[in-house]
């Protein structure tokens, strides 16, 4: 009787096709993930070095059916005018008032209070952002 081979003896005509389909997926892969991580690092920077200017709303007080009091901490470069753009919302979440706020002070944070006027009766107070004047739209 004779013994019967299955394959090719290992290491003696090189690599199978298989192998070399493998470590090219390998590499492709590995470029492709070095890539992603290069693209979401480039938008994170370009993100956080552009916020030049930021806010938070405090607090606010509605004072009347047509005015509200909002306190805005807000935060930028000292040599930046900044401007925030608040809206005001009803209880069925109506736009009832909308504004734009201007901080010109030489001061890095600024902590004021605004009055937004408004159409009826607010209930909510959202901030839409903040922004450099010489960008504002």
């Amino acid at each position: 009787m004779s013994a019967v081979r299955e394959g090719l003896p290992e290491g003696r005509y090189g690599r199978s096709a298989d192998e070399r389909a493998d470590r090219k997926l390998k590499i492709i892969g590995s470029l492709l993930g070095a890539v992603l991580l290069g693209v979401i690092g480039w938008i994170g920077w370009g993100y956080i070095t552009g916020q030049s200017v930021s806010a938070e709303v405090i607090k606010f007080q509605v004072i009347s059916d047509t005015e509200v009091k909002v306190h805005l901490e807000v935060r930028k470069e000292a040599s930046v005018t900044g401007v925030c753009s608040l809206s005001s919302q009803d209880e069925e979440h109506a736009e009832v008032g909308r504004a734009d706020f201007t901080f010109a002070q030489d001061r890095s944070r600024v902590d004021e209070i605004v009055t937004l006027k408004t159409t009826s009766r607010a209930t909510m107070i959202e901030l839409i952002g903040c922004q450099p004047a010489s960008s504002a739209r």
